[in-house]
């Protein structure tokens, strides 16, 4: 299990790989290298991902540079960070809390 304590040792640009995928998320929602650093040192893990290839990942919810909650999508390969995605969590799906999805209509 990724301890947070452990990706913000590694917290820093060059120990960040960023994907393609990764690349362009942030490009389209306006999110910055700095929100990344910034909400990765804030941040708190809410949810891991065990089972994703080919490392495990986790979800952090931090706050960008304006302190606007931002999710964070990272593994960690022991050395790296490698940044899966980020994005800002939608009210409309998140609780306030923006750590629990709000339960959809049956």
């Amino acid at each position: 299990m990724i301890e947070i304590e452990k990706i913000k040792m590694h917290n820093d640009l060059d120990k960040i790989l960023i994907t393609e995928h990764a690349r362009i998320r942030l490009l389209e929602r306006g999110i910055t290298a700095r929100d990344i650093i910034k909400g990765i040192s804030s941040g708190e893990i809410i949810k891991h991902y065990e089972d994703d290839k080919p490392f495990p990942s986790c979800l952090i919810l931090g706050q960008d540079e304006k302190e606007k909650p931002v999710h964070i999508v990272v593994s960690f390969d022991g050395d790296m960070l490698h940044l899966i995605t980020a994005y800002y969590p939608n009210p409309k799906v998140w609780n306030d809390d923006f750590k629990t999805k709000k339960e959809r209509d049956k």
